[in-house]
């Protein structure tokens, strides 16, 4: 899936501005597919089409340039990619969680000073690698750092290429499938990661209203996320081919909420554009101030938190 364009249908045809939202294809997006299958789009006026991709950062590189018109995805990825992207822009948080993304170790790893090799994907995943190592007192100069893809990552741990991963579902489960453990959460060692509902400025500029519609069908889509797990599961299963039982697990683990962002919040993007900085990976620390529409959601709908 990955690069795809395709359309993971929607309410395509319906009444109301298109808009084409890029998602990706696991369980943490089921409000997107759950939107879909109850028609929440539509109720709200708005006429949807999810694009799906394999990863995050495609789906952001879609939207700026310009194949869709909004995206869900990670702040940390986001924010990584806000230097080649200035024109992002984040309205909402719409999930939040310390325990979706698991540490997995290959057998044989008893303690992390043993770790010469971890594969990452860029974004999320390399910060949250680079901080399971600092808690554990190893820098992160001293362990090599392997871009790989997710899909491809447990089975270079079960060949022994890796020594672990940093990952969201269902990539730590296929990692246990293939004889790896899972060692914690990222939320054991203080790091938790939020997911944006994001546009470009000057889409945003032009389409305030329709905006406003996708945040209110998401925010409703969200409550019944929670609520009722085993209709996202079926919703999530049927759009994206997530087993049920993964999608029921995930909403266990992921706070899913429409809200605006806090004080809190801000503080953990700038630290994660210091991040980004010091890493040499990005010439300058990332503008999230200009990014993170702090408000917007206050602003343009009604019963936000």
């Amino acid at each position: 899936m990955a690069g795809t364009t395709d359309s993971a249908g929607g309410s395509g045809g319906g009444a109301g501005p298109q808009v084409r939202i890029a998602v990706g294809i696991d369980a943490s997006f089921a409000p997107f597919f759950l939107a879909d299958a109850e028609d929440l789009w539509a109720k709200h006026g708005v006429n949807v089409d999810l694009v799906q991709f394999a990863k995050g950062g495609e789906g952001v590189d879609a939207l700026s340039a310009g194949q869709v018109q909004m995206a869900g995805n990670s702040d940390t990825t986001t924010i990584g990619v806000l230097a080649q992207s200035p024109s992002l822009r984040s309205l909402l948080v719409y999930e939040s969680s310390g325990k979706y993304l698991k540490v997995v170790l290959r057998p044989g790893i008893k303690s992390p000073s043993q770790i010469g090799k971890m594969a990452v994907v860029p974004g999320l995943s390399e910060l949250a690698a680079t901080r399971y190592l600092e808690s554990k007192g190893i820098g992160a100069g001293s362990v090599d750092l392997v871009t790989a893809d997710p899909a491809e990552i447990p089975a270079l741990t079960k060949k022994g290429d890796i020594d672990g991963y940093v990952l969201w579902e269902p990539w730590p489960t296929k990692g246990k499938e293939l004889g790896a453990r899972v060692v914690a959460t990222t939320g054991d060692y203080g790091v938790s990661y939020q997911q944006w509902l994001l546009a470009t400025s000057s889409w945003l500029r032009a389409n305030p209203d329709t905006a406003a519609k996708v945040a209110a069908a998401l925010a409703e889509a969200t409550k019944k996320t929670e609520s009722d797990p085993d209709a996202a599961a079926k919703a999530t299963k049927d759009a994206a081919k997530v087993p049920a039982e993964q999608t029921v697990n995930a909403i266990e683990e992921i706070d899913f909420a429409v809200r605006d962002f806090t004080a809190a919040d801000l503080v953990a993007y700038r630290r994660t554009a210091e991040f980004y900085a010091s890493t040499g990976k990005v010439e300058s620390e990332p503008d999230v101030s200009k990014a993170v529409l702090d408000g917007w959601l206050r602003e343009h709908t009604e019963g936000s938190r």
